[in-house]
This record gives structure tokens, sequence and C-alpha cells, in this order.
């Protein structure tokens, strides 16, 4: 019998415990950097000439290693082997494919380290960051194994005399999984473990810029053996590749998370029926958010300020539920600016794959270093900066934490998802105002309320039109079937992952009724 499941908990590496572990998965990483990694396709290893290299963000001359990039060709046979698998797989005994992921969760947990390692390379994520992010993915495995189990037969359904009548859920078909870098391991395992545990088989394509930890998973897979063809790993360009797999008649779903502008792509390609296709394709989509902090003059602004830096700079901005809003009543505004800017200046940013164990690493590579910095040249006309133009360091894509103050609810820096650490402070006047100035983006991601009043926290369970709503606290970090993550309007679907109803949208519902 399983125990309940539970969250992983969280190492301090403060201690020397874990951080000897850290230091120590930090060296068996870089013994194997600049490895290749092969596609693999019903089971098979495939190498292609062409490749996609991986660089580390902090130190731009190394490279963590490649991966064989698929073409037409190869996206073309990973579907066909999808598909080939589907059958046998999707009638695999709903238990027997939860153990698969079981397996694969101790697998992880016991080398946890060595993944947090790697992303500690691949993305610069912080050692905390990083140990999050592959405790997430150990939580993914967990929680949906179990879910799956809970979900697997017969679910009730109301008697009626003279029949037996049952409800099941049932696989879809080939799904298509394409996951972010910014959480390489933890959401790039859990969309393809979601779709692979409700017996449906996939086409994994992961960002170009975190190949490495995705191919990494896909070795944990094989070692659990799971069947040829269930899981096919095929990286490659949006382009070449990741419009010829949404637009296969053979795919029946594709999860997605990224940006709003891929998301909505794939979204309109996705609605449009190919020859040979025979049902509408599912989308399960996130795509991004401008979120916000928001403190009334009642809020204890000490934990509101850890709260907006945390929020604001952890991973340096790179969270689709980081906080680029601080919304702020006009009363308290300016204290708790001080309060924040003191502490953002204390955030140390390095290279976080040496044993000083930096907040903040680099922005993940050159095309997200140069538009951060755009959006910072705009935040000086638009604003007043109070933070920021310290000289970063060299030899990767750094970025200081930056914060504006004087910006208006409908300047850019309120309205655009920058990704990355600039902060944009909005005063407000009255909780009508902030919560207005709060909702008044095409997101709908994550929010925080920061209030000892009773009515405003009351109002804003109801009215902050937000997915994740977190009062009195931070607005990051959501925990697997502890805030189930998904958010409205340009944010996407609000698919809740690490929820209950989660896997549902992996299936499709069958009611059978026999006359007795």
């Amino acid at each position: 019998m399983l125990i309940p499941y539970r969250p992983e908990p969280y190492p301090d590496f403060n201690q020397p415990e874990p951080r000897a572990k850290m230091l120590e998965a930090l060296k068996l990483v870089e013994s194997q950097l600049g490895r290749s990694y092969p596609l693999r396709i019903g089971g098979k290893k495939v190498e292609t000439s062409a490749k996609i290299e991986s660089i580390n963000p902090a130190r731009t001359e190394q490279v963590v290693g490649s991966v064989s990039k698929a073409g037409a060709e190869e996206a073309m046979a990973a579907i066909a082997a999808a598909d080939a698998a589907f059958t046998s797989w999707s009638h695999t005994p709903p238990d027997v494919r939860a153990r698969y992921l079981l397996r694969a969760a101790a697998i992880i947990r016991k080398r946890i380290y060595e993944f947090s390692a790697w992303m500690v390379y691949e993305v610069s994520k912080s050692w905390i960051e990083a140990y999050a992010d592959a405790a997430e993915c150990v939580d993914f495995l967990e929680f949906y194994a179990r879910e799956m189990m809970r979900l697997g037969g017969s679910q009730p359904v109301t008697p009626f005399p003279g029949e037996e009548n049952e409800l099941r859920y049932m696989s879809l078909g080939v799904g298509v999984c394409i996951p972010p870098w910014n959480f390489p391991f933890a959401i790039m395992a859990g969309i393809t473990t979601a779709s692979i545990v409700t017996g449906n088989t996939v086409v994994l394509k992961p960002a170009s810029t975190s190949p490495i930890i995705a191919a990494k998973f896909v070795e944990v897979m094989e070692e659990v053996m799971l069947p040829p063809g269930v899981l096919n790993f095929a990286p490659g360009s949006g382009g070449a590749v990741g419009d010829l797999l949404v637009d296969h008649p053979r795919t029946r779903f594709i999860t997605f998370t990224g940006s709003r502008e891929v998301g909505l792509r794939i979204f309109e390609r996705a609605a449009k029926v190919h020859p040979g296709q025979i049902w509408l394709k599912r989308t399960i989509l996130e795509m991004g958010g401008k979120d916000c902090i928001v403190v009334t003059p009642s809020a204890d602004l000490d934990a509101a300020a850890d709260a907006v830096t945390w929020s604001a700079f952890g991973f340096s901005g790179q969270k689709c539920s980081a906080c680029s809003r601080l919304i702020v009543d006009e009363k308290v505004h300016d204290v708790l600016v001080q309060k924040v800017v003191e502490r953002s200046k204390k955030l140390t940013i390095g290279n976080p794959t040496g044993p000083e164990n930096y907040f903040m690493g680099a922005v993940i590579d050159k095309a997200a270093f140069a538009k951060i910095n755009e959006y910072i040249e705009i935040g000086k006309k638009e604003g007043t900066m109070v933070l920021g133009d310290a000289k970063p360091p060299s030899g990767g894509f750094y970025i200081q934490p930056t914060i504006f103050t004087g910006i208006a609810p409908s300047a850019r820096l309120s309205q655009e998802e920058i990704f990355g650490p600039v902060l944009a402070v909005i005063k407000g006047r009255g909780f009508d105002d902030l919560l207005n100035i709060a909702n008044g983006t095409e997101y709908g991601l994550t929010g925080a309320l920061f209030t000892n009043d009773r009515a405003e926290l009351e109002r804003a369970r109801h009215d902050f039109h937000v997915g994740n709503l977190y009062l009195n606290r931070k607005c990051t970090g959501a925990l697997v079937d502890v805030q189930p993550f998904g958010g409205f309007n340009m944010s996407g679907t609000d698919s809740k992952a690490g929820g209950r109803d989660y896997l549902q949208l992996f299936m499709q519902g069958k009611a059978v009724t026999e006359r007795l």
C-alpha cells in the first residue's frame, strides 16, 4: 500500500551536509559536460548530423552538452512510433502505468542533487531553485501515479433500476509535449508523465536552451523499462518540427508551457482539421503572466518587502509566476519601496556552479539578455530607476536586479511580460484602485495581496482575477496538490497542473450501460 502523497522537503544549503552533497554533485556533472545525446524514436537511438548545443548561460564558453536535432523526417517517425505504441499502452492497466512513474520518482529522489546540478549548469539556477525544480519533478510523478490509480477504474454514477451503468476514463492518443526552459525538469516531466500515465503516447520536444536535462529524464524512463514508442524524444526547432507535430492528423493533443505568442500559435494551428483527422485536438496551455503583489496600508511591510524581493528576483525573475509589478497604496509607497530596494541591494549574483551559492545566476541566453535590457531602457523613459545600472559579473548573461518607480498602469513595463529581474512599482489610492490596477492586464496567472483588513482579504478571493491567489505570502512557489497551478485569460487554459482534475484533461469519458 502506498503512503499518502506529500511534497518533497527542501534542504538548507547553509548546513554542511546538503552543501557538501551539492558540491559533490556539481563536480560529478562537470565531469560529464560536453557529451552528445541521441534522439529516441520507437525505442531506438537516432543520431543526426545537425545538433543543438546547450551553453551554460553563466559561462558562455562552456558547453553543457549537445543533442541530435530532429528534422521533418525524424518528427514524422516519432509520431508514427507513438501511434504504433498507443494501442498496447492504452490497454496497459492504470496501476501498471502508475508504477513506472513511482519507480522513476524513486530513481530521481536518490539522485536529486545530481539532477539539480545539471540545472545549475544548463539554465543557471541557484542551488535552492534547482533543487526545488527537481523536487517538484518527484512530486509530479508521485502525485500523478496516485491520481491514475484513483481514476483508473469505474467512476461513481447514480444507480438506475434494471441497468448496470459505469463511467470510465479512456486514453486520447498521441500527444505532443512542448515544455519550457525555465522549469526544464519539473514541468517537462510533469506534462510528459501526465500524458503517459493516462495511457497516451508522446513526442517530447524540449526547449532548445535546456535539452540536456530532458535527455537525462528520458534515460531515467528507459531505466524503468518504459515500453518502446511510449516516449519519443525529438528536440528540434519550433518552425521545422513544432508546427509539423502540432499539425499532424494523428496528433490528438498538445500540452505546452511557454510564451503567449507561441501558445496562441499552437492554439490556432490545433483548431484546424487536417485531412485524415477525425477529432478536435485538445490544447493544454500555460502562457505566462504579468503577476503582481498588492500592498495596502494595513499590511506587514517587512513581510511584504521580503515577498516582493524573493518573488521578483528569484531565478532572475524568469518565472511565469514572478512578481513583475508591485502595486502599493500611496500611504505606504515610499516606506515599502525603500525596504524592497534595501533588500534587493543585498542579493548576490554570479556563476552558481561554484561554491559561493549565489542568489541569482545569469539569464538564459543572448536573446533574453538583449530583450530584458531593452525593457530596462524603456523603463528609464517610463519611470524612475531606483535600483539598477550596477556593473554585473562578466563571462555570462548577467543582469542585476532592477526597480522602477512612477510607472503608470498602462505603461509597457506594467503590461508586457519581461521575464527578467525588472520590477515596476505602481502607486494606487485605495483598495478599489489597487485591485483595478492588478486586474488591468490581459493575463491572470498569479497574484498576492498583503493586508490585515479581513474585508479586503475576502473581497480578493472573489475579485482578484488570477488562477493562483496568495494572501499575505509571495506569489511564487506553488506546490503540487497544495496549490494546483494555472491561470486565466492570456495566461492559458487554467489547466491546474498538480491538481486533482488535471489528469482528466488527458482522457475522455466513456459511459457504458448494460440492460439487465
